[in-house]
């Protein structure tokens, strides 16, 4: 088994280049929406301020350097006087200050996962990917735009260890202990909602692996936790951002 990644130690200016190269794979995957929706990440020996996307900037142009920090309240204290989205503080606010293990937050508006996100069943195990996420993917329900003092508390009570959501008729939520965790994350649970919408689209009698083999396949996934999701993917995700969209190390 290959050495897990060092990053977990990363300098701030490495968790800003990660989190600038994950807004632009995003943006490469599709799962940006304009302006809207937010990838986050602690600062390193900075509790409490967290770093997330300028508003008004499409995922494309968002670099190391226009990242702005945030406190737990989504108030900007890096001098900037930079404007985000307070939908963005809301959600990515209330995680961080309930999951200090939660390096990054990503809460996006993927084609596959909002879709999945209006079904009742939700995820079933209808592929490898999706077992991935067997017994750790919560759902929290609809409650409109806003997101009030209550709502953050009835969904970060729902996210509680677990590492995402599917905020119904919404989108999903993923948490990880780094920015490349939360990434591959991300990526898994896009990947198994696109197999299961094309597969129930081709079958009216489709049929998941049994919860059993669900949970086994999670925990040879996993292993001890020595490698995390990310660790080895990421130095071939940095590549590819670097050849289809430069300059997010600005």
């Amino acid at each position: 088994m290959a050495a897990p990644s060092t990053r977990g130690g990363a300098s701030e200016q490495e968790v800003r280049v990660d989190l600038a190269a994950a807004y632009r794979l995003a943006a490469l995957q599709g799962w940006d929406d304009t302006i809207y929706t937010h990838l986050s990440a602690t600062v390193p020996g900075e509790p409490g301020v967290y770093l997330i996307n300028r508003f008004g900037l499409l995922f494309e142009e968002v670099c190391a350097s226009n990242l702005v920090k945030v406190n737990l309240h989504g108030e900007v204290v890096d001098g900037s006087g930079a404007v985000v989205n307070p939908s963005g503080f809301a959600i990515h606010g209330a995680v961080h200050a309930a999951r200090p293990d939660a390096a990054c937050v990503i809460h996006v508006h993927s084609p596959w996962a909002v879709a999945l996100a209006a079904l009742p069943e939700g995820l079933l195990a209808t592929s490898q990917w999706a077992m991935r996420f067997s017994g750790r993917l919560g759902r929290h329900a609809y409650e409109g735009l806003a997101l009030g003092a209550d709502e953050q508390a009835r969904l970060v009570a729902e996210l509680g260890s677990l590492d995402g959501l599917l905020l119904e008729h919404h989108g999903p939520l993923v948490v990880g202990r780094s920015v490349a965790e939360a990434y591959l994350l991300m990526h898994i649970l896009e990947k198994a909602a696109q197999a299961q919408l094309r597969a129930m689209a081709a079958s009216p009698s489709l049929r998941g692996a049994g919860a059993d083999v669900a949970a086994l396949t999670y925990r040879q996934w996993v292993g001890d936790g020595a490698v995390r999701d990310g660790d080895l993917e990421w130095p071939g995700l940095l590549r590819r951002v670097e050849r289809l969209s430069p300059g997010f190390r600005d």
